[in-house]
């Protein structure tokens, strides 16, 4: 699997209860915004270095986007992770 490091983002992340191609496709875009929220770092910056926003353009539309990649970020870092250990360990999600 091919990762992008700096791919354009959709204006709101998955909602699904499973791991999706975006999710796949975004893990580095999610580690970055773990990063930063760690770091302390501000959402208007964050959101214009990571995720290509700006919000002196749109500042709702800005926030919105990156809430909403920050919250699947972190649901991935707390239970998505779970789906990707089973998948690369053959184990069938209903077990």
């Amino acid at each position: 699997m091919h990762t992008p490091i700096d791919p354009d983002v959709a204006d709101e992340a998955p909602r699904d209860d499973r791991v999706t191609s975006y999710d796949e496709q975004h893990f580095v875009t999610y580690l970055r915004l773990l990063d930063a929220e760690k770091a302390g770092a501000d959402w208007q910056e964050v959101a214009r270095v990571v995720l290509h926003r700006d919000a002196s353009i749109d500042d709702e539309r800005s926030y919105r986007c990156w809430k909403s990649h920050l919250d699947r970020a972190q649901w991935l870092s707390k239970i998505g992770y779970t789906t990707i250990l089973r998948q690369a360990a053959g184990i069938p999600r209903n077990l």
